[in-house]
């Protein structure tokens, strides 16, 4: 079984995304989903042929965590955008006013962790376990997940997601990812 992008394109003509961002970033998520399949296949025709044992079939093994996460990373990304922001009176921000004293704290840490140097990601996380909220930075894509949580709202601070549009102006993407949050998706997520 392999992947199959994703068609995203409702997404272009959102507010504060142009279209060669949008289009860019598509092709990218669409290398992810190829590289997926190609090291998924390879990996398989590799164990047929009796080849698990070589440094090739470990480094494959290794790089496929990043070509996965990489694809789904994106998925939930552009899953989560699409809306007119958050409903601050449903379901999604209640839970993180439970979770973070009031919806404001809680947007407060996720937009200081958006603002912090480096590359990568930015993961509301949902505990399975006992239902608590973490805002999380990833900085590669197959690193530092929280084992056991489900992802709720990602937001991707690689400089590919605004740069062409924002340079360095990396809050005003960040305003503008906020007010294309699509509400449904988290509330969703959190089923």
């Amino acid at each position: 079984m392999s992947y199959t992008a994703k068609d995203y394109s409702k997404l272009l003509g959102m507010e504060g995304f142009s279209e060669q961002l949008l289009k860019n970033h598509f092709t990218l998520y669409q290398g992810y989903v190829t590289n997926t399949n190609k090291i998924a296949e390879t990996l398989n025709q590799m164990l047929k042929e009796g080849k698990s044992a070589t440094p090739e079939f470990a480094e494959l093994k290794r790089r496929f965590g990043w070509e996965f996460n990489g694809m789904r990373l994106h998925e939930y990304y552009f899953e989560n955008l699409g809306g007119k922001g958050i409903d601050k009176n449903g379901a999604f921000a209640k839970k993180v006013a439970q979770g973070f004293g009031s919806y404001e704290e809680w947007e407060k840490d996720f937009r200081a962790t958006a603002t912090m140097r480096g590359i990568g990601w930015v993961v509301l996380y949902e505990d399975l376990s006992s239902a608590r909220m973490f805002n999380c930075w990833i900085n590669e894509h197959d690193v530092a997940h929280l084992s056991g949580c489900k992802p709720i709202l990602i937001l991707d601070v690689f400089e590919h997601a605004f740069m062409l549009d924002y340079g360095l102006k990396r809050p005003d993407y960040i305003e503008a990812f906020f007010k294309n949050i699509n509400n449904e998706a988290l509330e969703a997520r959190l089923k």
